[in-house]
């Protein structure tokens, strides 16, 4: 099992793990593991590369990795004061760092985004804040709230959409997150296919 770091509002876009260095600065192949089937298993989860029998090439280091592509600095590793102790508990403290950086990163890509008034913000708080309250007494009443507030979020979609006449390329970097999330994301609020909005940016449709 994989072990990934992701945000709601980020996705896929900005997706993090804890990544793997070695003595010399490389990136270790994913360490395959035989099945009792025909098909073997991969992984590149870091716990794995600790040097020993069936596992993968011991780790110099452990940083951040982030779907977008940014790197965080290299946390070493101490083999000495981590002997035999299992890499996943002997490399807590530098893969808990990782985490803090790929976090710190996240913070970056938030404060780079286009910014909301903070009264819409607030207001918005509220709104979920009076929702789980109603869920709490009548959760009924909890589902047609929320549905309604699907149906209202729709509606405003479609407005912000015919209203930004932005491309996937001018979208993406204001919202903090990839082209083709971008993409989507504007194909959803417009009711188009993904597919046929991207034949109309090319010309092809």
């Amino acid at each position: 099992m994989e072990e990934r770091w992701d945000t709601d509002e980020f996705g896929a876009s900005h997706e993090g793990r804890v990544g793997v260095l070695l003595a010399d600065g490389s990136v270790p192949k994913p360490v395959y593991f035989d099945g009792a089937s025909a098909y073997g298993t991969t992984s590149n989860l870091w716990v794995y590369y600790d040097g020993r029998r069936f596992h993968g090439p011991r780790a110099d280091a452990l940083r951040a990795v982030c779907s977008c592509g940014w790197v965080g600095e290299g946390r070493t590793l101490d083999w000495e004061q981590i002997g035999e102790t299992p890499l996943r508990e002997g490399g807590e403290d530098a893969a808990d760092a990782c985490f803090e950086d790929w976090d710190q990163h996240l913070q970056a890509v938030e404060r780079a985004a286009v910014p909301l008034p903070q009264d819409l913000i607030a207001l918005l708080e509220e709104v979920v804040s009076r929702i789980d309250a109603l869920t709490a007494d009548h959760p009924v009443a909890g589902v047609r709230a929320a549905r309604r507030l699907e149906v209202l979020a729709a509606q405003v979609g479609v407005a912000a959409h015919g209203a930004a006449h932005a491309s996937p390329d001018e979208v993406a970097p204001a919202l903090g997150i990839s082209v083709d999330a971008a993409r989507s994301l504007l194909a959803r609020l417009g009711g188009w296919s993904v597919y046929s909005t991207a034949f109309e940016e090319t010309g092809a449709f």
